[in-house]
């Protein structure tokens, strides 16, 4: 199929530019100023009504969607999670597990392993491991019974088992994790602190071993603390600090607030900065009770107020977030101009899990994983690869702004 997309301006690179592009293909056979192509023979034409065009939005961090979570380990919830996705104008997204047993994970590899390539949704661009090997003082969501320190035996056995792990989130400060760290460096995956209590000494020793990024900044992350009286930052001061560290945040607006989504644009900057959902299956579907995990093992918990909460309301289970609510926030809450903020979730997503040669922005030759929206962040349309996988023509019905 070839397209022709007209009276479109193009988001790419912090900048908008008037622009039409063909599509053949899976890939863009050609970006140009409006009328550089004249007829195109043999195209269908997409009318884009001075909507924007940009790259999909990259969500590197996110365990579910409609209904369906990475862990329910079934070809069912891979793609059900990707085709949700999708509407909200994800083309690429890094499924993500939690803590849980060794039996669990390899039967979402198995999954992963069938269904990576499929076409019906946003495009599966690698694993995120998120845990186990994580602090039990900052677990928040993640299940405790799982939680244990890493064991190079075991965690080799896992990346032998799965060749489409690209990041692992652990707590750097726990026995054992400077050593993971360096062992995931040699073989190209990126370790990310998270669910940590740290300290400032022990990040600059963490990034010294290979660790480069914070899994949600704020979220189940150390701060400063008093010991005698004495204070030392933490995993929160360093990625303010440290210029090696790049930092995610789940800009839901639930999460963090307006204040602290202006200090990290602020004071980290959109070069070291993207947005994840972090989301779980609930995202895209009515509020009410739903389970966090699978199926079979997983934690209840109760999605209200556009948030998932654990039972006794005093924690956060995981967002319910699209990737449009994220660019629409960092527009909305912290003052980031709209060509900025696509920027953090295409380009700097793709550069941050070392893709940026395949993905993230628009030109020829690369495949054509492109979105419409207009000046709201509101999807009209999704396409992978050549491949048109969403359509908004009942927009009022798809659109929940939250």
């Amino acid at each position: 199929m070839r397209y022709h997309i007209v009276n479109v301006k193009l988001v790419q690179n912090r900048q908008i530019t008037p622009a039409e592009l063909i599509v053949e293909q899976e890939r863009i056979a050609g970006i140009a100023a409006p009328g550089s192509f004249g007829v195109v023979e043999n195209a269908q034409r997409i009318d884009g009504r001075g909507r924007y065009v940009s790259h999909g939005f990259i969500d590197i961090h996110t365990h579910g969607g409609g209904g369906y979570d990475y862990m329910d380990a079934t070809q069912e919830a891979y793609e059900g999670a990707a085709k949700l996705h999708a509407q909200y104008g994800t083309t690429g997204l890094v499924p993500t597990t939690l803590a849980a047993s060794n039996e669990e994970l390899m039967e979402t590899f198995q999954v992963y392993d069938a269904v990576h390539d499929q076409k019906k949704g946003a495009r599966f661009l690698g694993l995120h491991l998120e845990g186990p090997y994580l602090s039990p003082a900052q677990s928040g969501a993640q299940d405790p019974r799982y939680i244990r320190k890493p064991e190079r035996d075991e965690y080799a056995a896992l990346i032998q088992a799965c060749p489409y792990i690209i990041r692992w989130t652990i707590a750097p400060e726990i026995p054992g994790a400077l050593e993971m760290a360096e062992y995931l460096r040699e073989r190209g995956i990126m370790p990310s602190m998270g669910h940590t209590d740290a300290t400032y000494d022990e990040v600059v020793e963490a990034v010294r071993h290979g660790f480069n990024h914070v899994t949600h900044l704020y979220s189940a992350t150390s701060t400063i603390v008093r010991r005698a009286g004495y204070r030392y930052p933490g995993v929160l001061e360093s990625a303010f600090l440290l210029e090696d560290l790049t930092v995610e945040v789940i800009a839901d607006g639930m999460h963090l607030p307006a204040p602290l989504l202006q200090m990290v644009y602020r004071f980290i900057g959109p070069d070291r900065t993207t947005m994840v959902t972090d989301s779980m299956r609930a995202a895209g579907m009515p509020e009410g009770d739903s389970i966090l995990g699978s199926l079979k093992k997983g934690q209840h918990v109760i999605v209200e107020d556009g948030i998932a909460k654990m039972p006794d309301r005093q924690a956060f289970a995981g967002s319910v977030a699209t990737t449009d609510r994220l660019v629409r926030n960092m527009i909305r809450l912290a003052g980031v101009p709209l060509a900025v903020a696509v920027d953090m979730q295409t380009r700097i997503a793709a550069r941050m899990i070392g893709q940026s040669q395949t993905t993230g922005i628009l030109e020829q030759g690369r495949l054509a994983d492109l979105i419409l929206f207009d000046e709201d962040i509101q999807v009209s349309l999704t396409m992978v690869g050549g491949n048109i996988v969403f359509k908004g023509e009942n927009s009022e019905k798809i659109y929940k702004r939250i």
